[in-house]
């Protein structure tokens, strides 16, 4: 699991310590995306009205996003 956070942490996936709500995720997704962190939880909080894996996606980012 080290290679994959070593390969997230490279492409700028990381879990901020500050401004998380949740996990940081999100927060985490919106920075290498240079937009705003509330813009990707509104996507990601209306994405899960859609049927998919979205939750389980959103978990298992949290397990495997390194935090900085």
């Amino acid at each position: 699991m080290t290679r994959l956070q070593e390969a997230l942490r490279e492409r700028g996936l990381v879990r901020p310590r500050q401004g998380r709500v949740v996990g940081g995720v999100c927060a985490g997704i919106a920075r290498p995306l240079e937009t705003s962190a509330w813009l990707v939880r509104l996507f990601a909080v209306l994405s899960i009205i859609l049927p998919g894996p979205q939750v389980l996606a959103y978990v298992l980012l949290w397990i495997l996003m390194p935090e900085e």
